[in-house]
């Protein structure tokens, strides 16, 4: 058996595995949450690579999503982002999103890092967020550094054939997001090391932990001798090394989770 089958086995026959990561969370005092695509699907945003339903799914990401496409050919990019923003500007927080907002007002987690720019997290009630991509929630002018709301972008494009434009400059706006090519904002990330080095629990909830460097995090919290447990559907590089695997639906496995707690 692979360590990372034997870590799965271990995890799937803990006894109530909701239970446990409860009682992992309640014996913890620096308790961190990290978030991939998977917490937000229930809100009906499709993740990015799962065949047939991924956004990437017949598109390539470094022809569509790089930031050099948005500089030489805003059209094109925006054409593809706009989509994307049409898509998202509607959705809700599901139940897991509020979920990890309770554990945050009952102070069981100190913070949440998240890999989306959905802002899902923010609307369920987290307040203590690091979103290490960016945010959907304002695109940018980059000659005056203006901001406007998704809102006032999805007008722009339902308006016109072309891309939002910054109504001060009429340059293109760039969604403020981070871009294939681009770096993550260091003050941010730092923050993030910051904290998956100081936690004594990090709970990786909707997340495959392949995508650098936010797959480095749990490495961080385990060096310092904290704990790791995992709230996603298939397979982890960390799945040897977790305390708690939970495997099945991210809304059943934090409610169950939450309601162990006494709510």
């Amino acid at each position: 058996m692979t360590s990372s089958a034997a870590g799965r086995a271990a995890a799937t026959s803990a006894p109530s595995g909701a239970a446990a990561l409860a009682d992992l969370l309640a014996a913890s005092e620096r308790a961190v949450v990290l978030t991939g695509a998977g917490i937000s699907v229930p809100s009906g945003i499709p993740d990015f690579r799962s065949p047939g339903t991924g956004v990437w799914e017949g598109v390539d990401p470094m022809e569509v999503a790089h930031v050099d496409a948005w500089r030489h050919d805003p059209e094109t990019f925006w054409r593809f982002y706009g989509e994307r923003f049409a898509m998202l500007v509607d959705k809700r927080p599901n139940p897991a999103h509020e979920a990890i907002a309770a554990l945050e007002r009952d102070g069981r987690i100190r913070a949440v890092i998240t890999q989306n720019v959905d802002r899902l997290h923010r609307a369920a009630g987290t307040e203590r967020l690091l979103e290490i991509h960016g945010s959907i929630q304002w695109s940018i002018c980059p000659r005056c550094g203006g901001r406007t709301g998704i809102e006032r972008v999805v007008e722009l494009l339902e308006a016109g054939d072309g891309p939002p434009l910054c109504g001060d400059c009429a340059v293109a706006l760039k969604p403020d997001v981070v871009l294939f090519g681009e770096m993550l904002a260091l003050d941010t990330m730092a923050e993030a090391e910051r904290l998956a080095r100081q936690a004594d629990l990090m709970v990786c909830v909707g997340s495959s932990l392949v995508v650098h460097p936010a797959a480095g995090l749990p490495a961080l919290t385990l060096d310092g001798g904290g704990t790791l447990a995992l709230v996603t559907q298939g397979e982890t590089p960390y799945d040897g090394e977790a305390a708690v695997k939970l495997d099945g639906d991210v809304v059943t496995e934090l409610t169950a989770v939450v309601r162990a707690l006494g709510h």
